[in-house]
């Protein structure tokens, strides 16, 4: 006895005689002679604009949207593109040290010239004479 073989078809296809039969072609309603009529195809034209006017709206709204959220990204301080919540976080605190990185500096310096014009009112003007 021969064996048995699956046949020439691949897996995960159908076998000719189980496929579904094909749908018949249905012609659109309208003339005998299977076109449309000069009032189907205005209406069919205004249609189409409208669609067409529709999608150029919804496409502008994304469009606005998008940029919306991109320059809100720009906006939003501390925030990279594209980084997750720890990220985030650490570059919040980074601008916080910077902040007092600066207050630190500008403190230091208001300092270092109250220094400078001591020294000069004291040592080199002789205005106050220390003891």
């Amino acid at each position: 006895m021969a064996k048995r073989t699956r046949g020439s078809h691949r897996p995960g296809q159908r076998h000719a005689d189980k496929r579904a039969p094909a749908r018949p072609q249905s012609r659109p309603t309208g003339s005998p002679s299977g076109g449309l009529s000069a009032e189907e195809e205005a209406r069919a034209a205004e249609i189409e604009s409208q669609i067409v006017a529709q999608e150029r709206v919804a496409e502008a709204g994304r469009a606005r949207s998008r940029e919306r959220a991109r320059t809100a990204e720009v906006e939003r301080p501390g925030r990279a593109r594209g980084q997750g919540l720890l990220a985030a976080r650490a570059a919040e605190e980074y601008a916080y040290v910077v902040r007092d990185v600066r207050r630190i500096v500008q403190v230091g310096g208001s300092l270092a010239a109250a220094l400078a014009v001591i020294y000069i009112l004291v040592d080199v003007l002789h205005v106050v004479t220390v003891g």
